[in-house]
């Protein structure tokens, strides 16, 4: 399976909106969403790519979510669906927007090599959160995003080095080819998930911490 990253996208941590405003979808608010695209070669770190960061580190960015990765065959059908020719690459707030993998074909565990030396791990789907609304003053878009499917998923990294737009990238290890991206989402936030497919997800060593614990909690409500 052959992939290739379209895009490179970094940010760090700005204030944005008016601290004065009224309208609570236009007031102060700090965010690492913004992603603007890099040409040229990226260093890629343990945590982050360089000139990459979060804001709130309790619930993004660690290891398990060094790279956010989407798939650029989605943005088409979001133009047209939200109606806004801008919504191009990096909208998500993503690092890398990938051509040639979409949810149903990427699984939990799979390794990839990008360029001569990176090896990056897929760790879990993208869990939109509210700042994604913000962004776009969409208050509902997380909820589409998962209702959709088109989620994108994070990166954890095996092997640093040098990436740039443009690159191949290749799966070099499918470790549980039945836990697709789409088959993760669908577990975690559908009806009608097998107690047996939440017990498997709780344990499930390269799914990331956070997502085992929620998936380690479901498992004790069945």
């Amino acid at each position: 399976m052959n992939c290739r990253i379209t895009s490179i996208q970094v940010g760090l941590p700005q204030t944005h909106g008016d601290p004065g405003a009224i309208d609570p979808m236009q007031k102060a608010w700090f965010s690492g969403i913004f992603k603007k695209p890099v040409a040229g070669p990226v260093e890629v770190g343990r945590v982050n790519l360089a000139g990459d960061g979060q804001a709130d580190l309790r619930v993004h960015g660690g290891p398990d979510k060094a790279i956010l990765g989407y798939a650029a065959a989605h943005y088409p059908a979001w133009q047209q669906e939200l109606g806004l020719d801008d919504f191009i690459a990096g909208a998500f707030g993503e690092n890398l927007t990938i051509e040639g993998a979409t949810e149903p074909e990427v699984c939990v565990g799979d390794i990839w090599s990008i360029g001569e030396t990176v090896r990056v791990q897929v760790s879990q789907p993208r869990s939109p959160c509210y700042k994604l609304g913000r962004r776009w003053k969409m208050p509902e878009l997380p909820k589409r995003v998962l209702a959709t499917g088109r989620s994108g998923w994070y990166f954890r990294v095996l092997q640093t080095g040098v990436i740039e737009a443009g690159c191949a990238m290749t799966l070099q290890e499918r470790l549980y080819p039945e836990w697709t991206i789409d088959r993760v989402n669908r577990a975690r936030y559908g009806k009608g998930a097998s107690g047996d497919d939440i017990a498997t997800l709780a344990d499930l060593p390269e799914l990331a911490t956070s997502w085992r614990e929620a998936f380690q909690a479901k498992r004790v409500r069945i």
